[in-house]
């Protein structure tokens, strides 16, 4: 007979930075990738925003793997279907330490994630009752257990913005609408659709043309 037990350990993660935190930064990102991804590519995508005003941190999944038979490409998972529980615990820590580390009071919080970054950047936001400035959920799923009062912290004036590729092969037909009343049910007048011509990308021009500012 086989008997499962769990022990507590200290751990390290990493996470990448953007730009510097200055006097005349305005807006702090905090960003998740999806899945496959490293940290260290996926904030390029918001290399374009002016770096005297906005400053970027994107979180590293902890799971690394392999993606090819060769040992070279390098990707990472947040969650799997695998002691989900558990390992979201620790990936909601990990989270906490990075917003209690960087002292970001006073800036205006946006909240951004792609593909499986968003169940990270909804739950940990359930979690954490931080408000931010915008919500951001890019070509990702929801995940089904969140409920409204969860987000009742959330400002009235905090857009919450989903967007996705109109030829995206995860994001279509019945999948945005159910995604679509899932939202409006958490989210209520905040909730926006942003459709854009394209597949299972990130829209580098959605974050350039939000904030041209």
């Amino acid at each position: 007979m086989t008997t499962v037990k769990q022990v507590q350990y200290s751990t390290t993660n990493r996470y990448d930075i953007l730009n510097q935190k200055t006097s005349t930064t305005r807006y702090v990102w905090l960003v998740f990738h999806g899945m496959g991804y490293l940290s260290k590519y996926f904030i390029k995508y918001f290399d374009g925003l002016d770096s005297d005003k906005h400053y970027i941190i994107a979180p590293q999944a902890p799971s690394k793997y392999y993606q090819d038979n060769r040992y070279k490409r390098i990707g990472a998972s947040w969650l799997t279907r695998e002691d989900t529980q558990m390992d979201l615990a620790n990936v909601l820590n990990f989270i906490d330490a990075i917003y209690n580390s960087e002292n970001l009071a006073d800036l205006k919080l946006i909240v951004l994630g792609y593909s499986q970054g968003v169940s990270i950047a909804t739950r940990w936001l359930a979690h954490s009752k931080v408000a931010c400035h915008q919500l951001i959920l890019h070509s990702g799923g929801i995940p089904k257990e969140l409920l409204p009062e969860q987000f009742e912290f959330l400002p009235e004036d905090c857009p919450v913005d989903y967007v996705y590729g109109e030829e995206d092969p995860y994001i279509h037909g019945e999948r945005i609408l159910q995604e679509s009343q899932h939202a409006q049910q958490l989210f209520g007048a905040r909730f926006r659709l942003h459709p854009f011509k394209g597949a299972h990308v990130v829209n580098r021009d959605y974050i350039m043309n939000s904030y041209k500012l």
